[in-house]
């Protein structure tokens, strides 16, 4: 392996390998995918799977944290082991959790309304994701201990949510450290892009689509409240 190929590189500049087009392609087709999905899911029954779970709000973060993450260790363990089945079933698994969620979340929108909610959430999260990319990008650094705090941040979150399921108002924080934990999760797979070319180009594609699908879903939640009041 060359100097240029080390698995921790921490240089400046803005030009994309063709190895980063790849995974920024194939998450971006990901994304694309999910969000057809979530408006496809939206007519259906079952768009109102969330108001079922998020009755006892701490049940809703466990179900759909647990299908997330089994999801995402799935795909990764399949992708690792060139076994096409096993990442397959663990990408449909991700698709159908972000899918259906953000499908219940859309459900409060008029037919009529939806393309252009999705057209906004996109936008906004294109601009969330490109922001935090500058600044990986911008700085010689490791930004490794992202992913240690958008652990905590989940952790928190979940804590938060469990206790603001008997004490209302604290579910507010439950929701933002769970978004903030998406954000740093963001920051954090787009630095193992940026330095880690030890790592697959099928894990990290699955790394980045998964921490833009929970920026998404975060940010359609606003949308939607802000349309709401309109």
């Amino acid at each position: 392996m060359s100097s240029a190929e080390t698995p921790y590189e921490t240089g400046r500049g803005f030009g994309l390998s063709s190895r980063e087009a790849r995974v920024i392609g194939g998450a971006s087709a990901l994304m694309a995918i999910n969000v057809a999905l979530m408006a496809a899911v939206a007519e259906t029954p079952l768009a109102a799977i969330n108001d079922t779970l998020f009755q006892v709000p701490i049940i809703g973060v466990i179900v759909y944290g647990a299908a997330i993450t089994g999801g995402e260790l799935i795909a990764e363990r399949g992708v690792e082991g060139g076994d096409t089945g096993i990442a397959v079933a663990g990408m449909v698994i991700l698709q159908l959790a972000f899918g259906v969620f953000g499908a219940g979340i859309l459900s409060f929108v008029p037919s009529d309304s939806r393309l252009a909610v999705l057209g906004v959430t996109a936008v906004i999260v294109a601009i969330l994701t490109a922001i935090v990319s500058g600044y990986v990008y911008a700085r010689s650094k490791s930004f490794d201990h992202w992913g240690s705090y958008a652990t905590y941040s989940f952790i928190g979150g979940v804590i938060a949510i469990a206790i603001g399921t008997f004490v209302a108002p604290v579910l507010l924080v439950g929701v933002v450290l769970i978004f903030l934990g998406f954000i740093l999760r963001l920051g954090w797979e787009i630095w193992r892009l940026r330095d880690r070319r030890d790592i697959s180009v099928g894990v990290q594609t699955i790394g980045v689509y998964v921490a833009v699908a929970g920026v998404f879903v975060h940010v359609l939640q606003l949308v939607i409240r802000f349309f709401a009041r309109e």
